[in-house]
């Protein structure tokens, strides 16, 4: 596998491989907040946070890797963050799945995250390119997305049918290996900030 399902740490999270025994903490981070009520995202509900994690562990054993993240200041379970749709022979992956808790928001968390995720990719595993996908209208996830240096490849319309039955229009963007030494120095100077 070219992705091992191991945690990854920083000064601000750690980043543990899903397990089922984080499905209650989980269940309680996204109660903060109650991201699952916003129609263009996809945050499982505390009731179905089960089912989310046994097929996050599931695709981890096809190399698409799921975190727990874990606040180091307080300990707990604050959301979730994975590589999915992981394409080994062409060394790239997309980074998703992700949601926190409202309390963590624009903190340290998210920047961390994603710093430990891309240098993970990039300068342990020789990445060629990083994806982020979002639906076009949520305009939080875009701006996250682009605050990390990440640049628009484009949208793919009428890209998934969504629970409701409406068709989400997706926000595709990347990072490329020559771009990853800048970001680390933009997401090291958010975390200095």
């Amino acid at each position: 596998m070219w992705l091992p399902n191991d945690p990854l740490h920083g000064e601000h999270v750690a980043l543990e491989p899903l397990a089922e025994a984080h499905t209650a903490d989980l269940q309680t981070a996204v109660r903060d907040g109650e991201a699952w009520k916003l129609w263009y995202a996809s945050v499982p509900s505390p009731e179905t946070m089960a089912d989310y994690v046994r097929a996050a562990i599931e695709g981890a054993e096809a190399g698409n890797i799921a975190y727990a993240v874990r606040a180091k200041a307080t300990g707990r379970i604050v959301g979730t963050t994975r590589y999915y749709g992981v394409d080994a022979p062409n060394r790239r992956a997309p980074i998703g799945y992700t949601w926190y808790a409202k309390a963590v928001r624009r903190t340290p968390v998210n920047t961390e995250c994603k710093l430990l995720l891309l240098g993970n990719l990039f300068h342990d595993h020789d990445a060629v390119a990083v994806e982020f996908r979002t639906h076009f209208f949520n305009q939080a996830s875009r701006a996250a997305i682009e605050r990390l240096g990440a640049k628009l490849d484009g949208i793919l319309r009428s890209h998934q049918i969504l629970r409701d039955g409406s068709l989400r229009d997706t926000a595709v963007y990347s990072i490329i290996a020559t771009e990853w030494p800048a970001v680390r120095m933009n997401l090291l100077g958010k975390l200095l900030s």
